[in-house]
């Protein structure tokens, strides 16, 4: 057997092993440096259009030998995840709910990820006992999408996700790099072609022609983070608490796709879609028995609070006012009783008009005083909108 058959061999074997412990797609790549996608990150940064949550260092991010010296192959591996809640909470006249995103269904899959990619990297080291290995999972330097893309698993799409021909967009990725030299599987050809449905869905405009996305303006992005929401956003946010799947959701490829067979990934519905109402006063013990095993709990919980308050100012749920009102009086963190503030005037009613008020009087934080003048401002717009609308 000369080398070449030997490492073919080998590579079977491994994929062979990575179906016999779940892992759904299995590709092979090289670990050149990836030069196209160095420029578009280059880009990225002179526009503004980094979250901070990425890698900084974008040699680390396009250069897989300065994660592993002597990279000569990028094992990228796929996981789906459902894309429909089998089980849907029983919906009951206004207790309004929130959402989380597809991908923070389930068990948090960095834990998983990273379980299967272990699991892998000893079975190499078993074949190959010399076999250096590096593993990552989204927080990684790498783009897990461009080694993917590389190693054939599927495309990236114009709505920035990776696009799989057997699971749509619903995957979750990670790697191996490694100093073994294992042969490469040949990119997918298939594209988006003239298709803008995501583009042109994206609630906030965060998808830039030509696949870059805007994290700045991503709804996915703007739920994490952990300040006020900028105004323009706020409205575009819906009832979403935790990430965005709009982009996937309109994508042809993903049409008529679900897959339920990861069971680490099937969601308890009221972690999925949670009442609003109960989140607002949730202590941290609270929180972290209810959310602790998803992805969405990594920010903690006042994104998801601040984005519950947004939820209940979109439905103008005024059950909620009374609890608003007392987030803005007793709330010791100003990004909660600010954002209850907007929220009083967008629902509006004596009660929440009272209760801006009352902060307008008492409230000593800057920032909270600019959210209760606007939150009394929107309240005394939308009465005059209705009264115009009755003299009509």
């Amino acid at each position: 057997m000369n080398d070449q058959q030997y490492w073919v061999q080998t590579k079977q074997a491994i994929i062979a092993y990575a179906k016999e412990i779940g892992i759904d797609k299995i590709g092979f790549a090289s670990a050149d440096p990836f030069v196209e996608l160095r420029g578009r990150l280059i880009e990225h940064r002179e526009k503004g259009y980094e979250s901070g949550f990425e890698e900084p260092d974008l040699e680390k991010r396009t250069q897989p030998d300065l994660i592993l010296e002597g990279a000569r192959t990028l094992i990228s591996i796929a996981l789906a995840y459902p894309s429909k809640l089998e089980n849907p909470p029983k919906s009951e006249p206004g207790a309004y709910r929130g959402i989380l995103c597809r991908a923070a269904w389930g068990t948090d899959y960095h834990h998983v990820l990273r379980d299967r990619l272990a699991k892998l990297a000893r079975f190499i080291r078993e074949l190959e006992p010399g076999a250096q290995i590096e593993s990552m999972v989204d927080t990684g330097a790498l783009s897990d999408r461009a080694v993917a893309e590389r190693a054939g698993l599927g495309w990236v799409g114009k709505n920035c996700a990776l696009i799989t021909p057997e699971f749509g967009s619903w995957v979750y990725l990670g790697e191996l790099v490694t100093n073994l030299p294992l042969p490469f599987d040949q990119p997918v050809e298939e594209g988006c072609g003239d298709c803008n449905i995501c583009v042109d869905a994206c609630p906030t405009g965060a998808l830039v022609q030509g696949g870059q996305l805007n994290a700045q303006r991503c709804v996915a992005y703007l739920t994490q983070v952990k300040d006020f929401i900028p105004d323009e956003f706020r409205t575009k946010i819906g009832n979403r608490l935790y990430g965005c799947d709009t982009c996937q959701t309109v994508c042809p490829k993903n049409r008529g796709i679900h897959n339920s067979h990861q069971t680490e990934f099937i969601p308890d519905p009221e972690v999925a879609k949670p009442l609003l109402i109960p989140l607002l006063e949730m202590s941290n013990k609270e929180f972290k028995e209810k959310f602790g095993l998803s992805s969405s709990s990594w920010r903690g919980k006042k994104p998801i609070q601040r984005n519950a308050i947004l939820a209940l100012a979109h439905f103008k749920d005024r059950s909620a006012v009374p609890h608003l009102a007392r987030l803005l009086e007793h709330d010791p963190r100003p990004v909660i009783r600010g954002t209850a503030a907007w929220a009083l005037g967008k629902i509006g009613g004596e009660d929440a008009e009272a209760a801006l008020n009352r902060s307008k009087e008492r409230e000593d934080s800057p920032e909270v005083l600019e959210e209760v003048r606007k939150g009394l401002e929107i309240m005394n717009s939308q009465v005059q909108q209705k009264n115009t609308e009755q003299t009509k």
